[in-house]
């Protein structure tokens, strides 16, 4: 569990640097993706330090917000490549969206992993 709490803590400071990302490409526009970066991100991190302390119940906290945001992250994406495919020029939050559905998929696979030893 340990190696699973230390990557949710990556993951969590990955949500919150992405948050920021979004924020200053777009400080008018994007001020949710700095809010939701924090807050996800930081839940995150708090149950990778659980997990790093042994609390079990930190990895079904984990896979219960994980599942959440790859189903945001999935929406979030399909909407803003089709912006982008209408000629809309969201191309940097389309990316930056993908790339965090990359994340919280990979985040996934190492919770379920985590979840069979």
């Amino acid at each position: 569990m340990k190696s699973t709490g230390k990557w949710f803590l990556g993951y969590g400071l990955f949500l919150f640097l992405a948050g920021l990302a979004g924020y200053l490409s777009n400080p008018e526009a994007a001020k949710t993706a700095l809010i939701s970066g924090t807050v996800f991100g930081g839940l995150s991190a708090v149950w990778g330090a659980l997990m790093l302390k042994e609390f079990c119940w930190a990895r079904i906290a984990a896979f219960f917000t994980t599942t959440l945001l790859c189903g945001v992250f999935t929406w979030r994406s399909i909407v803003s490549w089709q912006a982008v495919a209408a000629g809309d020029s969201k191309l940097f939050a389309a990316s930056l969206i993908t790339l965090m559905l990359l994340a919280s998929a990979a985040s996934f696979v190492q919770l379920v992993r985590s979840l069979r030893k």
